[in-house]
Parts: C-alpha cells; sequence; structure tokens
C-alpha cells in the first residue's frame, strides 16, 4: 500500500503493462504471499507473539527462493527501514503495523496481515485480516463488508474501464450502503517489477473518472475500512498507522491483472480460508454477497 510520507516512490506518471509471461510471473510471488498467509491461518492463536509469525513468515519465504519484499523498505520522504517480514496490524491499526516482541494476541483481536514477496525479478502482495476468537458482532461485520467491497473493486478492474470505478464501487458499498469510512490516505498501486508502481489505486472515486485501464495492467486492489471515522494518524514507531479514533479497521487485499472480460485474480485467498475452517482459535470470515469472482 501507499501513502504520502511513508511509501510513494518519486512520482514518474509511467505505467508498465505486462506481457503474459511477466503476469504469471508475479503470480507465483502472489500464490508464495498467500502461502505465508495460510501458514499464518494455520498457527495464529491467542497468547502467541506478532514477531514469532514474522520470524517463520521470513523462513518461509527464504525457504522458496524468494525475499521479503516489505524487510528494510524505506518510502520516499522517510529514512526509516520497515524492519520486518510482514505487516501485522491489529484491532485500531489500519495498516504497517510492526510485529512486536512484546505485544501477545488477545481472544476477540481482529489481525490484520499484509506480506510482500520479490521471487525472480517479480514482485507479489496481498493481505488478509483475521478473526481471532470471540470477535463482537459489529466487528466481524465490518470485516465481512470490507472483504465483500475488495471483489466489488476487482469487478470492476477489466479493460476499457476507469481507476475510479474501482474506487466508486468500493466507496458506495461500504460508506453509502453501510456507514463505515474509507482511509484516504492510503491507496492501491501497481505491481511488477517494483513493489509499488503507478497508477494509484484509491478504494474512493467518482465512475468514469481517472487512469484508463488495459488489458496487462496489474495492481493491487485493498480496500481499508474503517468502522468509525475516516481520519487516520501515524503511530510512534514511524510506520504504524492507526484510525484516529481508536475505532476497529479492515483491510483484504488482492493482486489482479486487468483482462477484457474480467479481472485475472494473481492472488488466492482460497487456502488462506480452508486453513481458517482449521484452526479452533479463529472465525472464518464469510463475503456479505457472492458476486462469482474466483481467484487462481
Amino acid at each position: 500500500m501507499t501513502m504520502t510520507s511513508l511509501l510513494n516512490q518519486p512520482k514518474s506518471n509511467l505505467i508498465f503493462y505486462k506481457t503474459d509471461e511477466e503476469i504469471e510471473m508475479i503470480r507465483e510471488a502472489c500464490l508464495l504471499v498467500c502461502k505465508v498467509l495460510t501458514h499464518v491461518g494455520t498457527n495464529l492463536k491467542a497468547g502467541m507473539k506478532g514477531s514469532q509469525l514474522d520470524r517463520e513468515a521470513e523462513e518461509l519465504i527464504r525457504d522458496n527462493g524468494a525475499t521479503p519484499a516489505f524487510k528494510g523498505y524505506v518510502g520516499s520522504g522517510s529514512d526509516v527501514a520497515f524492519p520486518s517480514t510482514l505487516c501485522i496490524s491489529i484491532n485500531e491499526a489500519v495498516v504497517h503495523g510492526i510485529p512486536s516482541e512484546e505485544e501477545e494476541f488477545k481472544d476477540g483481536d481482529i489481525v490484520s496481515v499484509d506480506c510482500g514477496t520479490f521471487l525472480n525479478g517479480y514482485y507479489g502482495d496481498a493481505a488478509y485480516t483475521f478473526a481471532l476468537g470471540n470477535v463482537d458482532e459489529a466487528t466481524m461485520e465490518l470485516l465481512r463488508i470490507t472483504k465483500t467491497s475488495l471483489y466489488k473493486g476487482i469487478e470492476q478492474a477489466v479493460h476499457g474501464k476507469r481507476i475510479g470505478d474501482i474506487g466508486y464501487a468500493i466507496q458506495s458499498y461500504t460508506e453509502r450502503a453501510f456507514g463505515y469510512s474509507v482511509v484516504r490516505e492510503l491507496v492501491g498501486h501497481g505491481v511488477g517489477k517494483s513493489l509499488h508502481e503507478d497508477p494509484e489505486v484509491p478504494n474512493y472515486g467518482k465512475r468514469g473518472s481517472g487512469v484508463l485501464m488495459k488489458e496487462g495492467l496489474v495492481i493491487a486492489i485493498e480496500p481499508m475500512i474503517n468502522m468509525g471515522k475516516k481520519e487516520v494518524m501515524q503511530g510512534k514507531d514511524g510506520w504504524t498507522i492507526i484510525s484516529s479514533d481508536r475505532k476497529p479497521s479492515a483491510h483484504y487485499e488482492h493482486t489482479i491483472a486487468v483482462r477484457k472480460q474480467k479481472a485475472d485474480i494473481l492472488s488466492n485467498h482460497a487456502p488462506i480460508e480452508s486453513a481458517i475452517a482449521t484452526n479452533p482459535e479463529l472465525k472464518t470470515v464469510e463475503a456479505k454477497e457472492d458476486i462469482g469472482l474466483t481467484t487462481a
């Protein structure tokens, strides 16, 4: 994800369309990300610390011949390198949370885990928010709506539409239909030989506006939705982004390739959800509605 002064690369306004071969390389990197997130879904439990998951994630990525995309990352306007393989953001933390050596996960937490890999010259990126134990119904509903909004956005990512169509679909579903708030400062992005490429992909917008999408465009779509107000603030660690009113925030992400008929989803949440179903510590997050999109 990108944020002013944190993750934005210097603006080139240059969009790189990918060949079918390149898209398959990105898919491979994305599926490794999802393998890591599946490991998280298998092992996440109350009493565990984020640092343990982070060490295991790095080992898994390196064992598969890749490198962690986030560890050591320095965004434009920041001189603080991100120290970890995973972004682990708990409850009111929206994104960019640093895995803790001290804080333990608790029953009732929601835990957003974002991961990136660099494999064979290309990046992969995906995220999933896990519900740990007795999460209250209001927060579960936030997760369901946010997850569904991801697919509402993906549905618009086809040749001939515009980036604003994605943001409009997400915003109209989460804000106008259900009264949540779309975070404005953080957006999705292009993915390829760089982790963050043009164009930016906001989760809000106007239909028919923005960059014209063409076949071969690869982007990460990642709704970041707050239960309360849309405003966020940066934590003292220089990375964690927190909802200003400290109400829960949810985050789901897929990397997709734009095609003529429908988007090709390069990441895959299905194995993550299979792992959740077998982990008695976690609640399954069902989409609010089925819009007929499937992953790889």
